[in-house]
């Protein structure tokens, strides 16, 4: 199926939008590791592991991702394909944001964490073993090594970046953008990637220096 390029713009701001909603779930569960009871984590973790409705939005979720991913990448090749030649060099930051010209850089980062973020959670907690104390034990012990929680901070702050602008850019790509709602989103979509990033940051850090 041939996809148009504003066709693809929609596609990719609706699952960006979606995995917004994702992110705004997660880190209302993990702001639970914040409280001095380990069994609230333990209990909300083993709700959305055994809840048969997550358990198939998880497949939903991670389709999401990778299409997003899919189309990020071919909007970048066609938006550098039709660039003409020396506008990166001579004219990169004209008319664009710093986060706007590196969506592909922070989106690759981003990804390169995930991926070790599933392997010491996803993969431990579906295959592996849980130590004693539960999922809330197995997530503040990584906390405790320094440069997990280092490489931790820096990809929520990546992920806050990432977030400003394509917050605003979805709903420019599906048509909510005039002189009144544009600096309206701009405003909600800062406000929001402040949020996500301090939220998961403040976890990690908690729980490193206490």
């Amino acid at each position: 199926m041939k996809f148009t390029s504003i066709t693809r713009k929609i596609i990719m701001s609706l699952l960006g939008l979606f995995l917004v909603v994702f992110l705004t779930v997660h880190l209302g569960v993990n702001l639970l590791l914040l409280s001095s009871d380990p069994d609230l984590f333990n209990t909300a973790s083993h709700f959305m592991a055994t809840n048969p409705v997550i358990q198939v939005m998880q497949y939903v979720l991670a389709l999401g991702f990778i299409l997003h991913i899919v189309f990020g990448i071919i909007l970048w090749l066609q938006n550098n394909a039709a660039r003409p030649k020396g506008y990166v060099k001579n004219n990169a930051g004209a008319n664009s944001s710093l986060e706007s010209r590196t969506m592909i850089y922070t989106g690759a980062l981003i990804l390169l964490f995930l991926i070790i973020h599933m392997r010491n959670f996803f993969v431990v907690i579906k295959f592996g073993e849980v130590p004693p104390g539960g999922d809330y034990v197995l997530v503040t012990e990584l906390f405790g090594i320094w440069y997990y929680t280092m490489l931790y901070v820096v990809a929520f702050i990546l992920l806050g970046l990432h977030l400003n602008h394509g917050f605003q850019s979805a709903f420019q790509s599906v048509g909510l953008n005039n002189k009144t709602w544009t600096p309206v989103w701009k405003i909600i979509g800062t406000f929001y990637s402040v949020i996500i990033a301090g939220g998961f940051s403040l976890i990690a850090l908690y729980h490193f220096f206490v």
